[in-house]
């Protein structure tokens, strides 16, 4: 008897052991970045990715959905119950010795789900397609991580490559207030010439610090969107479709709080007017790119057919119908199995007994409120699902149209460029003659100026408006992450 004692325990330390509750811990992988490193767009996304704390929710939602699900598989298996104890009973009787009555028991039993009419199917089909929705949205997630990091990718190349022209007008400037003090100086222009190349000196000045503050702040929105808090120096590349001169873009953030005198016009120097010849400062030439690959009505089809948060809309809706049934079907009874053990050593007695059992509890009133509701909540996402249609339709063909336009605007922006600086370098000639006026001058420097400030930006918003096309269009990437990485 005291074996079968011993079975018992060992028996109750294994259920508890096997179905005590457990967590399931994923490690959390961060991508850092090393002092110096040369970075590409695909190593950034690849950072964000790693960094990401909306990827990693993403995926954890994901792995609950799973979970979800084989919660409501676990119907299906049996649940045991095991029960033990021990009593003591001490009566004093008067006169008499003291009675006792202790005794130790155990009891075991095991209830089967036999068959709820569809119950347990329809909430194990919801919870189906409950996690197919949030793969859904986890691929949706990195779709927008990885459109924001080539956002503010190109973003900080455009802020560096307008730094750069603005610079460079700083410099002509200079050498103009120079050459213009020289002429000045030999009684050959006016004194009014010599104020405005001040003023334009100085303008070009104070638009070169609004730049340089522009492009650290398009340095910080790069840092963000990798979720790198303290970044050190590195460098990043150009792409194919932004490239500059230099293909090699400095990132440092460390000088931000740098001042440095700018005020002073520049000291003048000898032989100033002989140094007037233009100096071309594009920062940019002989730009191409790969004319995208579909039609309007092919990015129609193909955004209706790949986009994430359109499958993850029609995934809820399924599962909202699956939950409807199931309101449905709990007017329906249940049907159970049960098997029980019991032993009692008082008397040394044993016992087991088996049962099957049919059991509805309803309130019908009640019922027939949910099952209104649940009609109402798939109609819901039906609607939402039809508006998700319509605004990818909008939103692909406002992208579609942005890009296609930058396509046909950039080549004729790189003409106007060229043109705006032969008509510098004419008026530069002429004023160095005598022929121009400055006026003539600073028109067709601020020309040339804001062509390649234009010329910029339009680079730029065409990149942003094919990242977005291809977000949109949820094409494949050169950088994949799945929810098991």
């Amino acid at each position: 008897m005291h074996n079968k004692k011993f079975v018992y325990l060992v028996l109750i330390c294994l259920v508890s052991v096997v179905f005590s509750p457990s967590v399931m811990c994923f490690e959390s992988k961060t991508s850092l970045i090393e002092k110096g490193a040369k970075l590409t767009i695909s190593d950034c996304i690849q950072v964000a990715l790693d960094n990401s704390p909306y990827v990693r929710k993403a995926a954890y939602n994901y792995k609950i959905s799973k979970n979800d699900l084989n919660i409501e598989k676990a119907s299906y298996f049996p649940s045991i119950g095991v029960g033990t104890g021990y009593y003591y009973n001490n009566t004093q009787m008067s006169g008499r010795n003291n009675a006792n009555n202790n005794y130790y028991n155990l009891n075991t039993n095991l209830n089967q789900l036999i068959w709820n009419f569809g119950k347990t199917s329809s909430r194990i089909k919801m919870q189906k397609f409950n996690k197919i929705a949030a793969l859904y949205t986890f691929d949706n997630t990195v779709l927008d991580t990885i459109f924001t990091v080539k956002t503010n990718y190109y973003g900080v190349l455009a802020a560096k490559a307008t730094m750069d022209v603005n610079r460079a007008n700083v410099q002509i400037n200079e050498r103009n207030y120079q050459r213009t003090k020289a002429y000045f100086n030999e009684g050959i222009r006016s004194k009014i010439d010599l104020v405005n190349a001040e003023v334009y000196l100085s303008d070009s000045k104070i638009t070169l610090v609004n730049s340089e503050k522009a492009y650290q702040n398009a340095l910080v929105q790069l840092n963000n969107s990798m979720y790198i808090a303290h970044a050190p120096s590195y460098e990043i590349s150009t792409t194919e479709t932004f490239n500059f001169k230099s293909k090699e873009i400095p990132v440092n953030l460390e000088k931000i709080s740098e001042k440095r005198d700018i005020s002073s016009p520049p000291e003048g120097v000898s032989n100033a007017v002989l140094t007037t010849k233009v100096e071309k400062m594009a920062v940019m030439e002989n730009y191409n790119f790969k004319p995208f690959d579909y039609t309007f009505e092919q990015c129609v089809e193909l955004a209706e057919k790949n986009s994430p948060s359109l499958k993850a809309y029609s995934a809820t809706i399924e599962a909202m119908k699956q939950a409807l049934l199931y309101i449905k079907r709990e007017y329906y009874p249940e049907i159970t199995g049960s098997l029980g053990y019991g032993y009692n050593d008082q008397n040394n007695r044993s016992s087991f007994n088996a049962s099957i059992g049919i059991q509805s509890t309803i309130n019908i009133l009640s019922k027939k409120y949910e099952i209104d509701n649940g009609k109402l909540q798939v109609e819901l996402a039906e609607n939402d699902l039809n508006l998700a249609k319509q605004n990818i339709y909008f939103d692909v063909q406002n992208a579609y149209v942005n890009m296609i336009q930058l396509e046909r605007q950039i080549p004729l922006m790189e003409v106007k460029v060229k043109q705006t600086l032969e008509n510098f370098e004419l008026a530069d000639g002429r004023y160095e003659v005598g022929l121009g006026d400055y006026i003539e001058l600073q028109d067709a420097k601020v020309n040339y100026n804001n062509a390649q400030n234009t010329y910029v930006q339009a680079v730029y918003n065409y990149n942003v408006a094919r990242a977005n096309l291809e977000r949109l269009l949820a094409l494949p990437q050169e950088i994949v992450i799945t929810v098991e990485d």
